[in-house]
């Protein structure tokens, strides 16, 4: 494993959480990220991002690679295949997650905080936008990474000192975000002492060393993109392009959910619902067809569009998941 910023040709990635079984919201994220990366012609990596250890199932992760092939997406890199960017377990990627760490503490990036232990076990779970929290009042920013030393048995976390200041991206599908973190969270959470790294930390780390220079995910983690862009920053490496895709809503206009098992890929699978007809639908909301039209997901790498995709959030109707295959 090398800690430099792979400069291959660049990669687009899959990164399944293991904490429950993938749903349609998901599989519309991974549509676009595998149609994306397949239209850039780089080679598509799988990653299981199980940080979370709390949560985190071995038979979820086996679970999303069966789930992903049944849609018909499929990958050059993974758990499953190896490769040369592996490995692809992030539980198996401390060492670079540790070596990043001791990087920012060498630069004085970040500082030991004893404030609290509820919010570093959080840290390690991909956030959506309502966990977001009050802005962190800096009570321990006094404190050099050095300082750790003196801090004895006491539990403590590392958290990076966030600038004054926006963080402006353009957003491939969003358009221009401008964000300040300063004042969304303030000083965040990159790792616990002893027990690992932050989603924010991690992902950064593995996105880089895996040559990732296209990053499309939910727009629930669009408060986490200026927090990873001041790490690139930090850590002296290149951004990818970040895209956040609007999130799916059921009928009763909630964000669809791991805990809701009607609309879990594995659910459909078992009633027998084509995967084809759930692919077209999805084409069908990013704005790609006129009609819902059977197919498969590399019939849509030609008519790859994100300037079609709506802004807004995407209300599924049940017939989409509800389909038999015909007789």
């Amino acid at each position: 494993m090398t800690f430099r910023q792979d400069r291959r040709a660049g990669a687009g990635r899959l990164a399944p959480s293991p904490t429950g079984g993938l749903h349609v919201g998901h599989a519309r994220t991974f549509l676009l990220a595998w149609v994306a990366a397949r239209r850039a012609g780089g080679p598509v990596v799988l990653r299981v991002e199980d940080l979370d250890a709390s949560r985190a199932r071995p038979e979820a992760a086996a679970a999303a690679l069966v789930d992903l092939r049944w849609l018909g997406l499929d990958w050059d890199e993974g758990p499953d295949l190896g490769g040369p960017r592996g490995p692809y377990v992030q539980s198996q990627r401390r060492a670079v997650y540790e070596e990043a760490l001791e990087r920012l503490k060498a630069a004085e990036r970040v500082y030991p905080c004893t404030c609290t232990r509820a919010d570093v076990e959080r840290a390690a779970a991909a956030p959506h936008a309502e966990d977001e929290g009050p802005t962190y009042p800096g009570l321990c920013s006094g404190r050099g990474a050095a300082d750790a030393a003196e801090l004895g048995d006491r539990p403590f976390a590392w958290r990076f000192r966030t600038p004054a200041g926006t963080i402006a991206w353009d957003d491939l599908l969003l358009g221009r975000r401008e964000v300040d973190p300063a004042r969304l969270g303030g000083d965040f959470l990159v790792g616990r002492n002893g027990l690992g790294p932050s989603y924010q930390l991690a992902v950064v780390v593995d996105d880089a060393l895996m040559g990732v220079d296209q990053v499309i995910r939910g727009d629930d983690l669009v408060p986490s993109t200026p927090r990873q862009i001041l790490l690139y920053h930090a850590l002296d490496w290149t951004l990818p392009q970040f895209g956040h895709v609007p999130l799916v809503l059921g009928p009763d206009g909630r964000r669809l959910a791991k805990r809701d098992g009607s609309i879990k890929l594995a659910t459909l699978r078992e009633q027998g619902v084509d995967p084809r007809r759930l692919i077209g639908e999805l084409a069908h909301s990013f704005g790609w067809t006129d009609s819902p039209v059977p197919s498969h997901p590399r019939d849509w790498v030609d008519r790859f569009d994100l300037a079609a995709i709506p802004r807004s959030p995407w209300l599924a109707s049940p017939d989409v998941w509800s389909h038999r295959p015909e007789s």
